[in-house]
């Protein structure tokens, strides 16, 4: 009988831990959710400046076609991309985009100076703000959530499961090249 009870006790204290890893998995893996959720409401908003953006710049800008193409077609992409991997490659080809944009309007004096252009830049440098403290958030909760999933007793409940791997939202350079420090010249 006391044996009984024993065993009885060491099959609930190890459902009691099942259960509190898979929890614990679940709700990591919900913050993840949340966090990309969150990404991706500023990337809407990042994606629904463009056309104002690119409207403004189009008036000043005719010949320049080939540049405000390109903004417009890595805008679609963005819009259209589904999944962490397809959205990060699409909203690094708009950061790269828009970037040749700014450039463009470096050109143009007039542009610059224009009360419309001023305030879509204000709001889309405000929302690429809350885009990297989003993404911030984001690789923390995944770096959390990939760590507890690979963790010594929660990696053999991971896996039958199916608490799979998240990737990271990486920058347009990659790690590597962050790691690398700027070359400056007082030349």
């Amino acid at each position: 009988m006391t044996i009984l009870l024993v065993m009885l006790g060491v099959v609930l204290a190890l459902a009691l831990l099942i259960i509190g890893i898979y929890n614990r998995l679940i709700g990591l893996r919900q913050t993840c959710n949340q966090a990309w959720s969150d990404i991706e409401v500023q990337l809407k908003q990042r994606q629904d400046l463009i056309p104002n953006l690119v409207n403004v710049v189009k008036g000043y800008a005719k010949h320049e076609r080939e540049t405000l193409k390109e903004v417009i077609d890595a805008r679609n992409a963005a819009v259209s991309a589904g999944g962490v991997g397809d959205t990060v490659a699409a909203e690094n080809f708009l950061t790269q985009a828009l970037s040749k944009l700014f450039a463009l309007a470096e050109a143009y004096p007039d542009l610059k100076a224009n009360e419309n252009y001023l305030q879509l830049q204000d709001e889309l440098s405000d929302v690429e703000n809350k885009i990297s403290a989003a993404r911030r958030f984001y690789n923390n909760a995944t770096q959390e959530y990939n760590t507890g999933r690979e963790q010594f007793p929660a990696n053999m409940i991971a896996a039958p499961f199916s608490f799979g791997s998240r990737d990271f939202f990486e920058s347009v350079e990659g790690r590597e090249a962050l790691q690398v420090a700027p070359d400056v010249s007082f030349d």
